[in-house]
This record gives C-alpha cells, sequence and structure tokens, in this order.
C-alpha cells in the first residue's frame, strides 16, 4: 500500500508522446478472471480475514475482484478508508505523469466497480456482451451493507424491511417470471420501492465520491473524466427490468433510472463511456426480451437532458451480426455522442475474416466516396460535396 512503480508505463507514455499520439487512461480498482488479474496482494490478504470488505450475495458467496462500495469510507485497509487509498493512488500518478498530462494522456476513466462499470456484481461472470439468462442477484450481504440497511429501514419506520433482501427474488440463473419481479409482484409495493431506491442511492453515492474524486484530482491538469456505465439490457422488455434492478439501477416501466445517473455525472463534470453501439433488438434472443437499442436511446436521452457528452464502445470484441450498420446507425444519430472506440486491437481484430471489413466500416464513415485525387478532374467537384458532407458529424473514432 502506498507504493507505486510506474516505470512501465512511463516508458508506454513516452514512446506514445514520441511519436506523436495520444493516451486514454484506465485507473482500475478491480480483478478480473479473464485475464487473471486479482486485486493487489495485500488487499487480498486483509479479505481473507475480513471477507466482509466484499460485495456478498444471499448464498454468502463473495466476489472478489473489487471492494464492496458500503467500505468506501470505513479504515478497512490497515486503518485507511478505501477511498483514501483510491486518493492516494491516483496523487502518485498525476504526479508521476505530470509532464504527460494535457498533452499526450487526454483523458482518464476512474474505475467505479466490476469491470470498471458502474454497477453491483449481480452476475459473477458477465458476458461482454451483457446477454444474460436470468436477472443476477442482488448484492447486498455483506456485513456494512447489511448494517447500512438496517440503519435505513429504521430510520424510515419499518425495521423488519432492513434485515435483508427481497427474500423472493430469483436467484442467478433463474428468469425472473416468478416472486419479486413478476408483474404485481413486490418490486411495486411500498417496500419494492424501498428497498430498490436505497440499492440504487448506494450505487450512485458512490459514483459520485469517486468521480469527485477523480475532478479534483485531476481537474487542473487539461484532461477529461470519464466513468463507464453498463448496457444491460437483458429483461428490458418486462416491466421490471430485472437486470438493470439487481445491478443498481432502479429503472423500470414506472420509473427513470438513468437521470438520477446522468445528472451526478453532469454535477461532476464528468463523461459517460457506454459499450453496446454495435448490439440490435433483431439479433437478441427472444425468450429474455432483451432491447439494447431502446435502452440504449433512454441512456442517451438522460445525458442529452444533463448535457452529459457518450463516449461509445462496441461491446463484441469477434463481431456481432449486423455490427458495423449498428455502430453507424447510433453515429449518424442527433444524439450526445462525441467519441467512439472500436475495441479491440490484437490477433482477431486484424484476422482476414475481421479487417478488410472494418477498413470499409471506416472508409464508409470518413470517406463516403473516393477522394478528389482519386478521380478524374472533371469528378472533382462532386466529390469535394461528398467530403464535406462525411465532416458534418462531429463524432471523432478511435481503436483501442
Amino acid at each position: 500500500m502506498g507504493q507505486y512503480d510506474w516505470s512501465g508505463y512511463l516508458a508506454i507514455a513516452e514512446m506514445v508522446q514520441k511519436v506523436g499520439l495520444k493516451l486514454h487512461v484506465s485507473l482500475c480498482f478491480h480483478g478480473s478472471k479473464k485475464p487473471n488479474i486479482p486485486l493487489p496482494k495485500w488487499v487480498s490478504q486483509i479479505g481473507e480475514s475480513q471477507p466482509s470488505i466484499f460485495f456478498t450475495d444471499k448464498s454468502g458467496q463473495h466476489y472478489k475482484e473489487c471492494l464492496s462500495l458500503a467500505v468506501d469510507n470505513l479504515p478497512v485497509l490497515d486503518g485507511k478508508t478505501p477511498v483514501q487509498v483510491y486518493q492516494s493512488f491516483c496523487e502518485s500518478f498525476k504526479s508521476s505523469f505530470s509532464p504527460f498530462m494535457g498533452s499526450t494522456i487526454m483523458s482518464i476513466s476512474m474505475g467505479l466497480g466490476p469491470d470498471g462499470e458502474l454497477r453491483y456484481p449481480s452476475h459473477p461472470q458477465l458476458p461482454s456482451n451483457g446477454k444474460t439468462q436470468g436477472a443476477g442477484e442482488f448484492q447486498c450481504y455483506d456485513q456494512n451493507m447489511l448494517s447500512f440497511l438496517k440503519q435505513h429501514a429504521e430510520a424510515s419506520g419499518n425495521p423488519l424491511w432492513g434485515l435483508g433482501g427481497p427474500h423472493d427474488a430469483p436467484t442467478y440463473d433463474q428468469p425472473p417470471y416468478n416472486g419479486f419481479f413478476n408483474d404485481g409482484a413486490s418490486w411495486e409495493s411500498t417496500y419494492g420501492d424501498f428497498f430498490l431506491s436505497w440499492y440504487s442511492n448506494q450505487l450512485i453515492a458512490h459514483g459520485d465520491c469517486l468521480l469527485s474524486l477523480a475532478s479534483s484530482t485531476f481537474g487542473d491538469s487539461g484532461v477529461t473524466i470519464y466513468g463507464k456505465l453498463p448496457l444491460m439490457h437483458s429483461w428490458y422488455g418486462t416491466r421490471s427490468h430485472p437486470s438493470e434492478l439487481t445491478a443498481g439501477f432502479y429503472n423500470t416501466a414506472n420509473r427513470d433510472g438513468y437521470e438520477p445517473v446522468a445528472q451526478m455525472f453532469a454535477r461532476n463534470s464528468c463523461k459517460i463511456i457506454l459499450p453496446g453501439m454495435d448490439l440490435s433488438d433483431a439479433n437478441q434472443p427472444e425468450e429474455n426480451h432483451s432491447s439494447p437499442e431502446l435502452l440504449l436511446a433512454q441512456v442517451m436521452a438522460a445525458c442529452k437532458k444533463y448535457e452529459v457528452k457518450v463516449s461509445g464502445q462496441n461491446s463484441s470484441e469477434s463481431g456481432v451480426p449486423g455490427g458495423f450498420e449498428q455502430i453507424k446507425k447510433n453515429l449518424s444519430g442527433d444524439n450526445v455522442l462525441d467519441l467512439f472506440t472500436y475495441h479491440r486491437m490484437g490477433a482477431s481484430f486484424f484476422s482476414p475474416e475481421h479487417f478488410p471489413l472494418f477498413t470499409e466500416f471506416v472508409r464508409s464513415l470518413k470517406q463516403p466516396e473516393l477522394h478528389s485525387d482519386d478521380l478524374p478532374a472533371k469528378e472533382e467537384e462532386g466529390a469535394e460535396s461528398a467530403m464535406d458532407m462525411s465532416h458534418e458529424s462531429s463524432v471523432s473514432m478511435q481503436a483501442a
């Protein structure tokens, strides 16, 4: 704790600066199973003796790839709070990379939870395309979350509501046709509103805390601060939107759960990274009522209302049917996108099956007709007109 070796990253920054490219840096406070990157050893060792620092589900299973948001301001890390440790990390990064800030390093993503996203780990292994069979589970059973829930229930005059999450919520892979999420069931009751509001507010307060930390630390550095949202589009076509509820977004047929999130980003002058630009409703399985297009449109509308700019990403690294066409559709709309990042450069990206399609896609965005240098002289005027039209969009694109 408190000891940072930035030498490898400084070498990369120098290389990037030398060739005149730019860096977007992701500051990660999470681990992952694929690839296998655990949390720092000193954090994991504390977790072995204090498992309550991790998110916990109803069966007592711990999610050990990031810390529970309930410990943000508790001195669980050798006398320091996680927020203090995050701040020390950010300040060390800023100091070490000061020659590159605002010139080579133009933007920073602040890690906000599992896989860096603002959400609860409602699915232990969330697929990259956000496609899930079940509703996931509420992650409110670690000692500290239960303590906060108990206090909130007692303050509301309903102490019995603070004993745990909804008793009739399904398990991870069970479809939400019975119990808590069913039409007319507990999610629509006074108790349901109490629990879902509390659960969502805890997540938004966590995001607010970390984005505020990032803004205050890097605000004078000439960089843009980003935070990433998930696109929990499974079951969007149902009234209760269960996949969003378990992930921490109180978004239902009766309530917009993304306006408070957009407000929080606006308050901290941060931008949102939003995946799923390549996903279309037509290519989703009918059985889980998924609608990435409608969810994307809803989040975009909330961002537009509160003037929060969005950086779009594709969700599938191997490509999905109609993915490039869907990206073009999202880039051409009247929306709040100002950047699109295509993921991810690697073996499959440069494969003969993929790379020609990618280059054709990029050319269709940047150069709808041949450049005037490649046309006979008599057609130059028309070509220039086509090029002017292609520059009307203000969306920038990059590959990562």
